[in-house]
């Protein structure tokens, strides 16, 4: 390892108990999609102490915010970006508060070398909303990443990936409006919304047999009825729909809209369909990033786990990586078979194995910003693949 980049490492080190304390405080005060204030806050105080110039409310958003270090004019701009949004109910069941704190870890680790880098910036983005709300899409359309010439981030899971497929995702809610009625007296009188409902879940339940294996749907009643023996006027549902393209995501989405309003067929009942605008797109693999990152995996502390390639999930860094070069690695800070949103990794999240995890993704994301730095021409063929892709 060259001398720069072991005081990465070492500065890394010096700061595992801050980085510790950080995500333990946002993993203490789980905040939903564009509430992250004390997150947000804090990650800002951090980066501020570091030396960081920090922006608030970056395109719009009252959680996002850009700490900024400029090593001297020209070279490429990298963005580092922070995840720190959970989830309702069982709270950083997606380790959201090791993304914030090792984003924040490697940009901290790069001020303090930042007398040895080349010229460049090192943008650390804190990008509310990923669980519901798409805030890295609404930073996007802002025009936060224009000119990033390449982003990164770091996901805890049960084992260390560089690269795995993320599916776009479409969300879609559903009303259906019948007429009430008593439903033993005059159930006759009635128009069952909730019939539709119900009949739009067998629908898509019966739709599954002809998806393909990287499709999902999956959905949730938000609106069933208020008494058993009333027949239900209204009844609301929320659905995702996921694929491996655009293309599968929208013709499943056609599908899943179609059941909903035959079932309103059906029953006889209106059907109110509302396509939200936080569309998730999927990932585009770089494969120049995976390099630089494959080449820094053991001086971080890492070795790559086994592939799930069944596991299929879906992320707002996806609209990231189609607007510049995007690496989205998997770090382990969970026993190996924990399954993600559930209690299980939640607690995890929280342990010292996710401490560890943190800090070895902070001195990868660090260490490749400063292969980067130093090799401006690698950055252009990561361009250049991009462009080509």
């Amino acid at each position: 390892m060259d001398p720069l980049k072991q005081r990465v490492v070492e500065a890394v080190d010096r700061l595992g108990d801050d980085l510790a304390a950080l995500s333990l405080d946002i993993h203490a005060r789980p905040e939903l999609a564009f509430e992250e204030v004390f997150a947000a806050e804090r990650l800002q105080r951090f980066l501020a102490a570091q030396g960081f110039r920090v922006e608030t409310h970056v395109g719009g958003l009252a959680t996002a915010f850009r700490a900024t270090l400029e090593t001297g004019i020209g070279g490429p701009t990298l963005a580092i970006l922070c995840e720190y949004d959970a989830l309702p109910g069982v709270g950083h069941a997606c380790g959201h508060n090791v993304i914030g704190a090792a984003g924040a870890g490697a940009g901290a680790a790069l001020m303090a070398v930042r007398d040895g880098l080349p010229a460049g910036r090192i943008v650390v983005i804190g990008t509310p909303a990923e669980e519901r709300g798409g805030g890295k899409g609404c930073l996007v359309n802002a025009g936060v990443f224009r000119d990033v010439d390449a982003a990164m981030m770091i996901h805890g899971f049960d084992r260390t990936l560089l690269h795995q497929d993320l599916l776009g995702v479409a969300r879609v809610s559903f009303e259906w409006a019948g007429r009430a009625a008593h439903a033993s007296t005059d159930p006759w009188e009635g128009l069952n919304a909730l019939d539709a409902c119900v009949g739009t879940f067998n629908s898509v339940a019966m739709l599954r047999q002809q998806m393909r294996p990287d499709c999902r749907i999956h959905g949730v009643v938000s609106y069933g009825g208020a008494a058993g023996n009333i027949i239900h006027e209204r009844a609301a549902a929320d659905f995702n729909v996921r694929g491996p393209s655009l293309e599968a995501m929208w013709s499943l989405h056609a599908r899943v809209v179609a059941c909903a309003e035959a079932a309103a067929v059906a029953a006889g009942v209106g059907l109110t369909v509302t396509r939200h605008p936080d569309v998730y797109e999927p990932l585009r693999r770089n494969q120049g990033l995976l390099d630089c990152f494959a080449a820094n995996l053991a001086a971080a502390g890492l070795a790559e786990g086994p592939a799930a390639p069944d596991r299929l999930a879906s992320s707002d860094i996806g609209n990231v990586s189609q607007v510049t070069p995007t690496i989205h690695a998997w770090i382990a800070i969970a026993p190996l078979g924990t399954a993600i949103h559930t209690r299980e990794f939640a607690a995890a999240a929280a342990a010292p194995a996710a401490q560890s995890g943190l800090l070895a993704g902070a001195r990868l994301m660090a260490l490749s910003a400063v292969d980067l730095l130093q090799d401006p021409g690698r950055v252009r063929a990561i361009e250049e693949e991009f462009a080509r892709r």
